[in-house]
């Protein structure tokens, strides 16, 4: 039996309830690395990261290196003398640090790899309609997310979940499968295995301004995918023209129906107090809107004081 001394990198709430779990099952964790704090908000102060508050609640040492290559961050390293490290939503290792561990790195990623290796793997499995997705725990090496696979956990999609719902799902998932991986490496029975070089795979890309934008010539099930694999954030956006304005508005909740219909693809009516967007073959309603310099709100809300011109459109 091998005893673990830990350093747990990582920055979100995702990575929070892994460390937990990590903490709970009295595993030795000797330190925790984390971004830096950020300034947020109108007064600008800094925040720190939600893995942060946890770390200092447990009493663990924290460490904000800006450059993970400095001479200070390997002092630090070296004093803390991990014999492994876990990384759950951070950033890319230099080798002098995931090599530094007697017992490697592992990393836990939010998909079946080597199936959506990349930034947003919770996002893309939703929004290209996958009906499975689950979490893979690997050594790290020299590529993203390419290292060699200790465990993969299966999860099925709901058709209407979003990203929101998932990420919660995996979260709880991951915990149970990286204790399941200390486990194993404690017990010196690990067993790993290559990822394989298939030509199907899809990549999980950073999400940004264009592959965000609702494309209403779309077939309605993809936008719609679109919709609920980009809520509760980053969120999908499109442009809506109302009168002699165009408002850019994001769309947090949808449903949709697909029929035969002869409207124009783009054009806006209300229906049972919800936005009702015609698509090449069905219909989008909108749920829940945010108009430039609104908050977010159920569209019944909205259509209490917003009038839909004649002529409104989705561009």
């Amino acid at each position: 039996m091998k005893d673990l001394r830990i350093l747990f990198m990582g920055t979100p709430d995702f990575a929070v309830t892994i460390l937990e779990k990590i903490i709970s099952e009295k595993y030795k964790v000797v330190g925790v690395v984390t971004a830096p704090d950020k300034p947020a908000g109108r007064g600008q102060k800094l925040r720190e990261s939600a893995v942060k508050k946890v770390a200092l609640a447990h009493q663990l040492e924290v460490l904000q290196p800006t450059n993970l290559k400095s001479e200070e961050f390997q002092t630090n390293l070296e004093r803390l003398n991990p014999n492994l490290i876990i990384v759950v939503a951070f950033r890319m290792l230099p080798k002098k640090v995931w090599d530094f561990p007697e017992l490697g790195t592992f990393n836990l990623h939010a998909s079946l790899l080597p199936q959506y290796r990349g930034a947003a793997p919770i996002n893309w499995a939703i929004i290209n309609g996958e009906e499975k997705t689950g979490v893979t725990t690997f050594f790290i090496d020299d590529k993203i997310d390419t290292g060699e696979i200790i465990l993969s956990r299966e999860l099925s999609i709901n058709e209407h979940e979003n990203a929101g719902q998932l990420h919660n799902k995996l979260m709880y998932l991951g915990a149970d499968t990286v204790v399941k991986t200390l486990d194993l490496i404690k017990a010196e029975t690990i067993s790993t295995q290559k990822q394989t070089g298939d030509s199907n795979l899809k990549t999980a890309y950073k999400l940004n301004n264009n592959n965000t934008k609702i494309d209403w010539n779309k077939p309605t099930k993809e936008i719609y995918n679109l919709i609920r694999g980009l809520s509760p954030y980053p969120v999908a956006w499109t442009y809506m023209n109302n009168g002699d304005k165009e408002l850019r508005c994001k769309i947090y909740a949808a449903h949709y129906k697909t029929e035969e219909h002869t409207e124009t693809t783009g054009n806006i009516s209300e229906e049972n107090k919800l936005l009702k967007v015609a698509t090449p073959d069905g219909f989008i309603f909108i749920e829940e809107i945010q108009l430039p310099g609104k908050r977010k709100m159920k569209t019944k809300e909205l259509l209490n004081g917003f009038q839909v011109e004649a002529n409104a459109k989705m561009l």
